[in-house]
C-alpha cells in the first residue's frame, strides 16, 4: 500500500461510516458502535502506514481522484495531497480523534440518540481530513464549511435544552462572519492568480506580485478572517465558550484534534503567500499575542470546569498565532500537536469529573476528588502539567519554549513578554482549577464512573502529553526555516520561571483551603465574562439588527410583492368585466379597435 494510492482511504472510512449511520436508523448499538470508533481507528492505522511509507521516500504526493467540475480555465480536482504538514496533521485528526470516539462510546453510551452522534462525529472527522488533505483551496473550504455544519450538529445536539441550540447557531454564525472573508479572498486569488491549486498559486505569487502591490496583503487579511473565525480568535472568539453547550467528547473533538487548528493550518499551509504580505503577518501575530492574554485572563476567572479549558484553548491556540506570525512556522505546528494531546486529556479527564459530580459543572461545588477519582486526578496532574509547560517532562514544555524562543529571536520582544506573562497566567487557572476541584473537602455525592472504554483514552493521552514533546515532526521541507538570532537561554529561564511562579501562586491562593478562595467580583467579573465582547457585539450588532426586525414586521419586500398580486388581480377582474358573451359588444369593440389602428397609422 503506498501513500499515492491509498491516501484517499483515511477519508472514505469516516464518510462511509457516517454515511451508514444516518441512513440505518435501526442499527444495533453494538454496530454503531463498531462503526463509529473502527473507522477512525482505521483511518488512524492507514494513516500510520502510508505515514511510514512516506517516510521512506519523503516527496510530496498526490492522489488524484476524478475532475470536480471544468468552467472554461477552472478545472478544479478531487485531489488528495500529502507532504509533511499534511501527514501531521492527518495523524493529530485520525490518532486523537480515534481516542476521543473510543472515550465517547463509554460517555454517551446511554444517550437515546447513540447512533446519530457517532454519524456527526464520523463526518466531522472526514471534513476535517478533507481540509487537511485538499490539493486545492476549493476542495479545502469545502471541508472547512463542511466543519462549520458538524460543530452546529454537534453544539446543539442536546437540544431539549434552548440554550444549547442558541450556543451552536452562535458558533454557526460567528464562523460565517470568517468564512465569508475567507470566500471573498479566494475570489480575488482566482481573480488574480487564475488557479486555486495551492503549489500552483504558492508558485506564480511572486511572479505575479513582485511589485509594491498591496494586493496580497489583501488577500492575506481577507483568508485570515476566515482563520480567525474557525480558530476562536479575536475579534471573532465569542462563540468558544457557548460551544461547551455540546458533550463532553464534542469539546474535546473541537478543541484538540479538528475545529479550532483549521486556521492555524490555512496560514501555516499557505505560508508563501504571507511571506509576500509581512504586514498582515504581522497582523496574525498580533491576534495571538492579544488572544492569548485576554484568554488567560478570563480563564482565571471561570468557575465552569469546561470553560476554563475553552478559554485556555483560545489561548493556546494564541501561542500558535503569534508564532505563526513570528516566522517560527514549524513551532506552531509543533505546539499544534502537543496541545492536541494535553488538551484532549484534559477536556476528557472533565467529562469523567462531570459524570461523578452528577453533571455538576462548577468548580466550587467539588472537591477533594483526588480521592473517589484518583484515574481522573492523575489525568488532570498530567495534563495540568503540560498545559502549564512545567519544564523537560511535559511535552507542552518543548513546544511552548520553541514558540517564545521563536518570537524573541525574530525580534518581537513585547509578543515574547505577552507570551511569558500569559505562561504564568496559565500555570495560574491551570492549578488553581485543580486545587479547587481535587483538594480540599471532599464532594458527598461524586462516584466512580471510569470504564474501561474511557480509562484507556485517557492512559495514552497521559503518556503522549508527557513523551509527545520528543516526536520529530517532517516539516523542514514543507514550512521555512526561521530566520534571526539565537535569544540565548535567559528568556527561555524568564519564561520557565513564569510558569512555574503561576504554579505557586495558585498553590498560596487556592491550595491551602480551595473552597475559601477569593470569589470573581468587579474586575475578575468582568473576566468572567469574556471582557464584555457578548455584550458589545450585542449592543453593536444583535440589537440593532432586532430592532430592524422589528421596524420592517410587516416585511417592505412582501408588501411589494403583495402590491404586484394586488395589481394583477385587478386587472384580472378588468378584463373579465369586458367577457360578457354578447354578440354586439365584440362587434363593437373590434370596430373601436379598427379606428384607433386606423387611426394611429393615419397619424403616422
Amino acid at each position: 500500500m503506498t501513500a499515492a494510492t491509498s491516501l484517499h482511504y483515511v477519508v472514505l472510512l469516516p464518510l462511509v461510516s457516517a454515511t451508514v449511520l444516518l441512513l440505518w436508523t435501526r442499527i444495533p448499538q453494538a454496530l454503531v458502535t463498531a462503526f463509529g470508533i473502527g473507522s477512525v481507528g482505521a483511518a488512524a492505522a492507514v494513516t500510520a502506514l502510508v505515514g511510514w511509507n512516506w517516510l521512506q521516500d519523503p516527496q510530496p504526493q498526490l492522489q488524484i481522484l476524478w475532475s470536480w467540475v471544468q468552467l472554461e480555465s477552472f478545472t478544479p480536482r478531487i485531489a488528495l495531497y500529502l507532504d509533511g504538514l499534511s501527514l501531521t496533521m492527518t495523524g493529530v485528526i485520525t490518532g486523537v480523534g480515534a481516542l476521543i470516539h473510543a472515550y465517547a462510546s463509554g460517555y454517551m453510551h446511554d444517550d437515546p440518540h447513540y447512533r446519530q452522534f457517532f454519524a456527526y462525529m464520523n463526518l466531522f472527522v472526514a471534513m476535517m481530513l478533507l481540509l487537511v488533505l485538499g490539493d486545492n483551496l476549493l476542495l479545502l473550504y469545502l471541508g472547512w464549511e463542511g466543519v462549520g455544519l458538524c460543530s452546529y450538529l454537534l453544539i446543539g445536539f442536546w437540544n431539549d435544552d434552548p440554550a444549547n441550540g442558541g450556543a451552536a447557531r452562535k458558533a454557526f454564525i460567528t464562523t460565517r462572519v470568517g468564512d465569508t472573508s475567507m470566500a471573498i479572498g479566494l475570489f480575488l486569488l482566482y481573480r488574480e492568480l487564475h488557479t486555486l491549486d495551492i503549489r500552483g498559486l504558492l508558485e506564480v505569487a511572486p511572479l505575479v506580485w513582485s511589485g509594491d502591490s498591496a494586493m496580497p496583503t489583501w488577500i492575506a487579511l481577507l483568508l485570515l478572517g476566515g482563520a480567525v473565525g474557525k480558530s476562536a480568535q479575536l475579534p471573532l472568539q465569542a462563540w468558544l465558550p457557548d460551544a461547551m453547550a455540546g458533550p463532553t467528547p464534542v469539546s474535546a473533538l473541537i478543541h484538540a484534534a479538528t475545529m479550532v487548528t483549521a486556521g492555524v493550518y490555512l496560514i501555516a499551509r499557505l505560508n508563501g503567500l504571507y511571506l509576500l504580505a509581512p504586514g498582515a503577518l504581522e497582523v496574525v501575530g498580533w491576534v495571538g499575542a492579544v488572544t492569548l492574554l485576554l484568554a488567560g485572563g478570563a480563564a482565571l476567572a471561570q468557575t465552569d470546569i469546561k470553560r476554563v479549558l475553552a478559554y485556555s484553548t483560545m489561548s493556546q491556540i494564541g501561542y500558535m498565532f503569534m508564532a505563526l506570525g513570528a516566522g517560527a512556522w514549524q513551532a506552531a505546528i509543533f505546539h499544534l500537536m502537543t496541545h492536541a494531546f494535553f488538551k484532549a486529556l484534559l477536556f476528557l479527564a472533565s467529562g469523567s469529573v462531570i459524570l461523578a459530580c452528577h453533571h455538576e459543572q462548577d468548580i466550587f461545588r467539588m472537591g477533594g476528588l483526588r480521592r473517589k477519582l484518583p484515574f481522573a486526578f492523575w489525568s488532570f496532574i498530567i495534563g495540568g502539567a503540560a498545559l502549564a509547560a512545567l519544564p523537560v517532562v511535559t511535552a507542552g514544555f518543548w513546544s511552548k519554549e520553541a514558540i517564545l524562543a521563536g518570537a524573541w529571536s525574530g525580534g518581537h520582544h513585547l509578543w515574547w513578554a505577552m507570551g511569558t506573562a500569559c505562561a504564568f497566567l496559565t500555570g495560574l487557572y491551570t492549578f488553581r482549577m485543580i486545587f479547587i476541584v481535587f483538594f480540599g473537602g471532599e464532594h458527598a455525592h461524586a462516584h466512580q464512573v471510569d470504564s474501561r472504554r474511557m480509562k484507556v483514552p485517557l492512559s495514552v493521552l497521559m503518556l503522549l502529553s508527557i513523551g509527545g514533546g520528543l516526536i520529530s515532526l517532517p516539516l523542514s521541507a514543507v514550512l521555512p526555516a526561521q530566520s534571526g538570532a539565537e535569544g540565548g537561554h535567559l528568556p527561555e529561564l524568564v519564561a520557565v520561571a513564569a510558569g512555574l511562579a503561576g504554579i505557586a501562586l495558585a498553590w498560596f491562593w487556592y491550595g491551602r483551603s480551595p473552597q475559601s478562595a477569593p470569589v470573581e467580583q468587579g474586575l475578575r467579573a468582568w473576566a468572567k465574562s469574556g471582557w464584555g465582547f457578548d455584550a458589545l457585539y450585542d449592543a453593536l450588532f444583535v440589537r440593532p439588527l432586532y430592532g430592524l426586525a422589528r421596524l420592517n414586521r410587516s416585511d417592505v419586500v412582501d408588501q411589494a410583492y403583495a402590491l404586484l398580486m394586488r395589481l394583477l388581480v385587478g386587472l384580472h377582474r378588468g378584463t373579465l368585466r369586458v367577457q360578457t358573451g354578447r354578440l354586439g359588444w365584440y362587434a363593437m369593440a373590434m370596430a373601436l379597435g379598427m379606428v384607433l389602428l386606423l387611426g394611429a397609422v393615419r397619424w403616422n
